[in-house]
C-alpha cells in the first residue's frame, strides 16, 4: 500500500522558504493597493487576477481535502478486507522474517541454493495476496480514487504557485494569497506556532481594512 503515499506533498521547507517570500511581496502588493486608492480608484473595482486565482484555488483546496478524506476511508475498508499483503519465510536455521515484496525476499535468499523451494513457494504466496488486495482495492475503487486525489493535490499546487507569481490590485487579493497560505499550513503543520499566527493576523488586517474601504466588497474569509 505504498501507493497511497501522496506524491503531491509539498516539503515543509520549501512552504516556509514560500512563505517568506508571499509575505515580502504581500507588503508590495498592499502598498500599491493605498497608491490606486489615492489615484481615486476604489478598491475592490477592478478585476484581480489573484483573487480570482484564489477563488479557483479554494475550489481545488475543497476537492482535493474532500478526495483525500475518501480515499483514507477506502484505506480503511481495505485494511478490513485484508489485514496483511506479505508472507513469513523461515530461512533453515534462522528466525520467521515478514516478507513483503520479491525484492525483500531475493534480499534474504540471496545466493542460497537449499531456500530454492521455501523462495518459490514465498512467491507464490506474494502473487497471490497481491492479486487478492488488487481485485479488492479495484472492486471499491481505490485506484481511481487515488488517481484523483492525486490529481486534485496537484491542481491545488499548481494554483499555489500561479498565486506566488501573480501581482495582487486589491486589498482582497492580497487576503486571499494569505488565506491559501493559512489553510495550506493546516493540512500540513501545526498552525499554533510561528508564524501561523502572524500570518493570520495579518490576513485578518487586511479584510478589515478592505472592508472599511470598500464596504460590500468579497473578501476571502466571507
Amino acid at each position: 500500500m505504498a501507493d497511497s503515499d501522496h506524491s503531491m506533498s509539498l516539503a515543509c521547507v520549501t512552504r516556509r522558504m514560500a512563505i517568506a517570500g508571499w509575505i515580502a511581496a504581500a507588503a508590495g502588493w498592499q502598498l500599491g493597493g493605498v497608491a490606486s486608492a489615492r489615484d481615486g480608484i476604489a478598491p475592490g473595482t477592478l478585476p484581480d487576477p489573484a483573487l480570482e486565482l484564489w477563488r479557483n484555488w479554494a475550489a481545488a483546496h475543497q476537492r482535493a481535502q474532500r478526495l483525500c478524506r475518501r480515499q483514507q476511508e477506502l484505506e480503511t475498508e481495505l485494511a478490513e478486507r485484508i489485514d496483511f499483503v506479505g508472507t513469513v519465510v523461515r530461512p533453515p536455521g534462522g528466525e520467521e522474517t515478514v516478507i513483503c515484496s520479491l525484492e525483500a525476499l531475493d534480499r534474504l535468499v540471496g545466493a542460497r541454493t537449499d531456500m530454492a523451494t521455501t523462495r518459490a513457494r514465498a512467491a507464490a504466496e506474494l502473487a497471490a495476496r497481491q492479486a487478492y488486495f488488487d481485485a479488492a482495492a479495484a472492486e471499491i475503487g481505490y485506484f481511481t480514487g487515488l488517481r484523483a486525489e492525486r490529481a486534485a493535490f496537484a491542481r491545488v499546487e499548481a494554483l499555489l504557485s500561479a498565486l506566488a507569481t501573480t501581482s495582487a490590485v486589491s486589498l482582497a487579493g492580497v487576503a486571499g494569497k494569505l488565506d491559501a497560505i493559512l489553510h495550506e499550513g493546516e493540512v500540513w503543520e501545526d498552525c499554533s506556532a510561528f508564524p501561523w499566527p502572524q500570518i493570520r493576523a495579518a490576513r485578518d488586517d487586511l479584510v478589515r481594512i478592505g472592508r472599511q474601504t470598500a464596504p460590500g466588497a468579497f473578501f476571502p474569509d466571507d
